[in-house]
């Protein structure tokens, strides 16, 4: 497997150190550096970036404040001169810390993190069933489990996994919310906010931007408010 991943960080002997590293090791492919976070905001956008080398101390604004604006932010393996941010990194799931400066050794510790990462991903993934059937797998708790949609209340991601919350339990799977937005029918599944996606018929009810089903609450967000009501209240909402 290769995995593609972008150095963010404004020392240029540090991303020079950096790639020269990536370089070394087989498993990695470097799909591009920069030395201003918002500069790799396009490339990350695309979806194509699997793995993030990202500086913390930078001129304007933190590898963290940046890393939290990310809608999707991949998999992160954050890089810096001050050991006492390592704190701050782990608390957005950073996959690894690496203090600067960089032996190989430890480069390659964190660089194998992200491989067994996605190994894990695409070992626990969504089995697809076959058209018209009310079912589907996923690999969860070392197993493949089988999933009526009738189940399912909702799926919500968690950083590097997603929880699919079904009447009875939750399930925890290594997949992106992404491949679970596209897989869940669109005409019973809705995208309200983006780290939720809801199943239209378990909804209890809808208060401001704030979704009830059972016990839990699910929030709508604001740049979708407008598409998903909509998509639940068209045909359906009484009027006198």
């Amino acid at each position: 497997m290769s995995i593609n991943c972008i150095i963010i960080d404004d020392e240029p002997l540090a991303r020079k150190g950096l790639k020269e590293y990536i370089a070394d090791t087989d498993f990695l492919q470097l799909a591009g550096e920069f030395d201003n976070p918002l500069k790799a905001t396009e490339a990350i956008s695309k979806g194509e970036v699997q793995l993030l080398f990202l500086d913390i101390q930078m001129p304007k604004i933190t590898g963290l404040e940046f890393f939290r604006t990310l809608k999707q932010p991949p998999p992160v393996i954050f890089t810096t001169a001050y050991p006492q941010y390592a704190l701050d990194g782990f608390e957005v799931n950073a996959l690894d810390y690496l203090v600067k400066p960089i032996s190989f050794a430890r480069f390659l510790k964190a660089a194998l993190k992200a491989k067994e990462f996605y190994e894990v991903r695409e070992k626990n993934s969504v089995i697809a069933s076959s058209p018209g059937t009310d079912y589907f797998f996923i690999k969860a708790d070392n197993k493949l489990v089988k999933l009526d949609y009738e189940e399912v209340l909702f799926a919500e991601a968690l950083q590097n996994y997603v929880l699919i919350h079904t009447k009875d339990k939750k399930y925890i799977t290594y997949l992106t919310f992404k491949s679970v937005e596209d897989y869940l029918p669109a005409d019973r599944f809705i995208k309200t906010h983006k780290s939720y996606i809801v199943a239209a018929s378990k909804i209890d009810s809808i208060e401001g931007n704030d979704i009830t089903i059972r016990q839990h609450h699910i929030p709508i967000s604001r740049n979708l408010k407008e598409e998903v009501m909509e998509k639940l209240l068209r045909g359906k909402f009484l009027k006198r």
